[in-house]
Parts: structure tokens; sequence; C-alpha cells
């Protein structure tokens, strides 16, 4: 391990425990000003004097090691904590009302003192709020490390098949994400010089001790089961870190359950994505969004009204009939972004350097402001905020057969947003079976956190993909 290295390792929690700590105090202080000396008393008047802040300091110090505890059981300080800041948020909230929750329990041994409850709400959201933000800065700052090659993990890639080659070209690309790839190794040599070839299975322990690698990601197909087995047989003894990826997530996107039913234990490897309370939950949530987004966004929806008319001959909204759950069919709503005699010649996918678009028909596109009325397909139930996107029936009868696991899709409700398009895979370029796969592992691993990690990745991918169309 180099000394850049073990630094980060040893430094990057250290900080993100002063940060939190930091926070935890900042929330307790500010939450007792919010509460007696703020204008908020307006609302909730305080009735019983104003007790002095000692009484909170010093219960600060009895219950910050507790709140540490109780994240360190979250996992909230593992080391290379290179995620989206949504995924530390949901986190982040559990263990600050865990932390709540035992902060309470604490209080009976101070009994003596005039604890507010309105207070400790207050210290909930602030918690959540300081925390949360500080999380964001240390992320951008372990990130920033990265892209400077400060603290990276060498790693290497077993394998030669496309997620091989997607593995390798990601973490070469983005170096935010902790990792340097020294090359990959692979029992065939190789036919072209793109990629390092390191050499085959055998030469795996001298190459771990020559260029001291920290993990090796293995992406081999299930059939190479003797593979695998002969690759952790050649590095017994070596203290190396492996990663198994399974080929097109075969297993992410099949999770297998098991389940007992009167003493027999049954694998489960297929179920149904969602409950009743689970899509009554998400109904619930898709209309309030779908509302105050279309609220909100009536301005920009008049504007584009005007542009769409004043630019081109034709209607304002393109409706299509699109294949959506348990495979029925629905009209989608768009704002005409092509000249209406766009498919004269039948159903065609965008391409690249398409012509068919009208004058503001492009940027529309680019900027999904298309997809818009959209979400009136929402709130009358056609549609889902998120979820696989729908297509239309002639396409669908094309690569059914083709495509592995297509119809998958449609045991949900097809989104304006999801899983493939925030991971950039959109537009004409990006493949179409990694496009299901990810569908699939959307279905698979269903939650309303998941939904919102998506909606908040949409914004990104918007202004920054480059194979929006």
């Amino acid at each position: 391990m180099g000394k850049k290295q073990f630094k980060t390792e040893l430094y990057i929690p250290l900080l993100t425990i002063f940060f939190d700590v930091a926070a935890i105090i900042s929330s307790f202080i500010i939450s007792y000003w919010i509460r007696f000396y703020s204008p908020f008393t307006k609302i909730f008047p305080v009735t019983s004097g104003i007790p002095g802040i000692e009484g909170y300091l010093y219960f600060i110090i009895a219950t910050v090691p507790v709140w540490l505890i109780v994240f360190q059981s979250f996992k909230l300080y593992r080391i290379n904590r290179v995620v989206f800041i949504m995924d530390e948020f949901f986190v982040i909230m559990k263990g600050v009302t865990t932390s709540i929750i035992f902060a309470i329990g604490i209080i009976f041994f101070f009994r003596e003192f005039p604890y507010s409850r309105l207070v400790f709400l207050l210290i909930w959201f602030n918690a959540i709020v300081l925390i949360t933000v500080s999380r964001y800065i240390l992320l951008k700052f372990e990130k920033t490390l990265y892209n400077h090659e400060i603290g990276l993990k060498n790693v290497a890639v077993i394998g030669e098949n496309e997620m091989a080659d997607k593995i390798y070209d990601k973490f070469t690309k983005d170096k935010y994400a902790g990792m340097k790839v020294a090359g990959y190794f692979s029992e065939k040599f190789p036919a072209d010089n793109k990629k390092i070839y390191l050499g085959n299975y055998d030469s795996l322990p001298a190459k771990i001790r020559e260029l001291n690698l920290n993990k090796i990601i293995i992406s081999l197909p299930a059939a190479a089961h003797d593979d695998l087995y002969k690759i952790l047989r050649l590095c017994e003894g070596i203290n190396v870190e492996f990663m198994l990826t399974p080929d097109f997530i075969e297993v992410m996107t099949s999770k297998l359950r098991v389940e007992e039913v009167n003493g027999i234990p049954f694998m489960k490897i297929k179920s149904l994505p969602m409950n009743i309370w689970n899509r009554m939950v998400k109904r619930i949530f898709d209309i309030i969004f779908s509302f105050v987004f279309l609220l909100l966004t009536s301005p920009l929806m008049l504007i584009l009204t005007v542009l769409v008319k004043v630019t081109s001959k034709g209607p304002l909204f393109y409706s299509q009939e699109r294949i959506g759950l348990d495979g029925k069919k629905f009209n989608i709503l768009k704002f005409r972004s092509m000249k209406i005699d766009a498919e004269s010649s039948g159903p065609q996918f965008v391409s690249v350097n398409d012509d068919r678009y009208t004058k503001i028909g492009k940027l529309l596109r680019k900027f999904s402001l298309d997809e818009l009325p959209q979400f009136l397909n929402v709130l009358i139930g056609d549609m889902s905020i998120v979820g696989p996107r729908p297509e239309r029936e002639f396409f669908i009868n094309q690569m059914k057969d083709s495509i592995d696991k297509y119809l998958e899709r449609h045991r949900v409700k097809c989104g304006i947003t999801g899983w493939a398009q925030v991971n950039g895979l959109r537009g004409p370029q990006t493949p179409i079976q990694t496009r299901i796969d990810y569908d699939v592992y959307y279905i698979e691993n269903w939650s309303l956190s998941f939904d919102l990690k998506i909606i908040f990745k949409t914004f990104k991918e918007l202004f920054f993909s480059k194979t929006a169309m």
C-alpha cells in the first residue's frame, strides 16, 4: 500500500468523524436557538421559561459517542465512500433517527432538566441537513483527490467479455471511483493492443506483487466456474481483495431468495416486483410529484407551446401508441419535436444526425423538454415517474425474441425516467441489451428511495449526458 493511499484511507474517515461531530453539536446549538430565541417563538411561544444551554451542552457530550456508534453500525465510516449523495442521504436519515431515539432514552438519566421535545424535533431535522451537507463536501473532496490520482487503489481486471471491457474503460476514465487500472488478465493472448495485457492466470501471483495490486475484479461468464476456482487457488495466501461481477449482471437481475413453506426451503428465482402496499406508495408519490411538477413548470410549458407552434406546422402534441404495464396499450404525449411526415416511410429509431427534427426539436430532445406532457400520462395512471421507458409495439416485436428478458420491462409501469437513462444508456449508440439489464435490475430492486435517487440523478443526466438525443 502506497503512502498516499494509506493517508487517504486513514484521514478521510477521521475527517468524516470530525465533520459529523461538528454537525451534531451545531444541530443542538442551532435547534436550541431556534426554539427559544428566534422568530419561531411567535408560532410556538415559550411558556415555562428558557432553560440554560448548559443542560443541552452536557447532553451533547453524553450522546455524541452514541451517534458515532450508530453511524458506524450503518457503515457510514467505511473507506472509499465514493457514492452518490442521495445514497448517503437515506442512510444518514436512518442513522440520525436511530440516534435520536437512543438519545431520548438517555434523557431518563437527566430527568431534572426541562428538555424540550420540540428542540429534539428540530435537532432531528437540522442534523440530517448539516450532516448531509458536510458529507457532500467531503465526497467532493475525496473525489477530487482521486481525480488527481491521490490515494488510488491499484486494480486489475480478469476477463475478456463485454462487462470486463466496460469495467476496464469506466475505471480507466473515471478516476473519481478511487481505482487505477493496471491492466487485465486473460488466458487468451490479446488480438489488439488497446488495453494493457498483464498475462494469463498463472502470472497472477507474480504480477500482484510486482504491481502492488490491491484489488482484482473478476468478470467471467457463469459457465466459467473452473476458471474462478483456478484463480482463487493460484492466489491463496496473497493479501489481495477479489470482487466478482457476473457477465451482463446475470445474478443482479435475477435475485435469489430462500423462502421456507411448511418446513420446506424453496429458492424463489422470480417474484412480484411490488406488493399492493408498495404499488399504493408508488402511485401516491407519482400523483403528488406530477401535480407539483406540472404546477411549477406551467410557465415553461406555456413558452414551449408558443415556440413549437411558431417554429413548425402541425399539432402541438405528438400522440403515439406505446406498450405499458402487462402489455396494455396507451397513448403517450410529447411536445412535437419532429416534422409531421417524420415517419412517412415507417417506424424508425432516432439517429445521431437525424434531419427530421423541427427548428426547435433538437433542443427539446437534448434536454428532454418534449417529455414534459408525459406527467399528464402519470396523473392519468398510464405511466409512473420512474420505470423502464415505454416502447412501440413495432419495435417490441422486433426485439422480444433476440434481446434477453426484454418483456420483463412490462412487469411494472413504464416511466418518464429510469435507471438505464440516468446511467447514460440512452440514444442510438447504447446497446439495447445493456439497457434491458438495467431495467430488470430496477424492477427486482425497487424502493421509494431508489426512485428518489433516480429522480435526483435525472437532473444531472439532463445537463451533462453526452448521449442525450
